[in-house]
């Protein structure tokens, strides 16, 4: 799930703008990202990844749950689509299966498309997140994105004990120490998380990017100034994704880089037909949908999805990770099915 960076509402859980090698510690070059200088352009079609649902709160066995991530996970791959992240969330009132544990499990259905897991930062502890990314990063065919936030609820926090008030500090300081252990120093730290000569011997193959997702504008500059990809919220009307990107881009100017990837989280449901998906639409929005305006949300036919696909294209999204507006398996398998013609739909245009 990609949750809210600035309130306390999880609405999901996802970054973009360049970090130089010398600030990173890794080489931002490679099969997934390109030169991150100024002068740089990418130019490429727009990518249609997925973020698994993770939170299940109709199943009575628990082991179902993870049979459905692991079912979707395989139809993604069969449609072909471009990447694979899951969530984080912490003490949550209905079942929520891991990310580190089950995006091990889903590698083994996945392929070399690049793949990646959430950290609310504040919420752990750097060596352990760098050590989780160096296995994750090994099972992996493909790069290994880490996303990256800083969580919300004045009650998780004290469930892991952690400070709410302090977690702009706490994020920038641990994404720097995850970078720092990923590049190989041997690092110590006395500040907010108190370590001394933490080294890791499994770190990644491939440069890791890093994607942090923001919604208010000082976080939005955040992932400008830090990150190689900026996610965009899944509950952004049409001109208020246009605003951020914007913004996010003007940002990256002023730090000198080219964006990387501009990422936004949608919704969404491929109908067999436009009726068919909006019954879809219309009961989950009568169930209260997540809190998220019907505006955002993405319902209809293949043409009609690869149409509002390519509209976020047109506005500057490099790619939309999709997550699906019901939990009813087999439309969600036959969704994915159908996805795959949107993928091709949108890289054409």
């Amino acid at each position: 799930m990609f949750i809210n960076l600035i309130g306390n509402r999880a609405v999901d859980e996802y970054a973009s703008g360049a970090v130089p090698q010398s600030q990173s510690g890794l080489g931002l070059t490679g099969e997934f990202g390109s030169d991150r200088s100024l002068g740089a352009t990418r130019i490429e079609a727009m990518r249609v990844g997925i973020s698994l649902t993770s939170n299940y709160p109709d199943v009575k066995d628990p082991r179902q749950g993870a049979r459905r991530m692991i079912e979707r996970c395989a139809a993604a791959r069969r449609a072909a689509l471009d990447s694979l992240f899951v969530g984080d969330q912490h003490v949550s009132p209905t079942p929520y299966y891991q990310n580190t544990p089950i995006l091990g499990r889903l590698l083994a259905e996945w392929g070399e498309a690049p793949a990646g897991c959430l950290f609310l930062l504040p919420l752990w502890h750097p060596v352990l997140v760098a050590e989780q990314i160096g296995t994750l990063a090994a099972i992996a065919h493909g790069p290994f994105i880490m996303q990256c936030g800083l969580g919300g609820g004045e009650d998780r926090f004290a469930a892991m004990g952690a400070n709410l008030r302090t977690r702009p500090s706490a994020f920038e300081e641990a994404l720097d120490l995850v970078r720092r252990l990923l590049a190989g120093e041997t690092v110590s730290s006395s500040g907010r998380f108190r370590f001394a000569d933490a080294s890791l011997a499994l770190r990644p193959a491939e440069p890791v990017e890093v994607w942090i997702g923001a919604s208010a504008p000082p976080a939005i500059d955040r992932a400008a100034r830090l990150a190689d990809g900026w996610i965009a919220s899944p509950g952004l009307t049409r001109e208020e994704a246009g605003a951020q990107a914007s913004l996010y881009r003007e940002r990256c100017a002023a730090y000198g880089k080219a964006p990387g990837a501009v990422v936004l989280r949608r919704d969404i449901y491929v109908g067999a037909s436009s009726s068919e998906a909006h019954a879809v639409l219309q009961q989950a929005l009568g169930q209260g949908y997540r809190g998220i305006p019907a505006e955002a949300l993405i319902a209809g036919s293949v043409d009609e999805v690869a149409e509002q696909f390519r509209g976020f294209a047109k506005i500057g999204y490099t790619e939309i990770l999709v997550r699906h507006l019901t939990n009813d398996q087999p439309k969600v398998l036959g969704s994915l099915q159908r996805l795959a013609a949107v993928r091709g739909a949108v890289a054409q245009a």
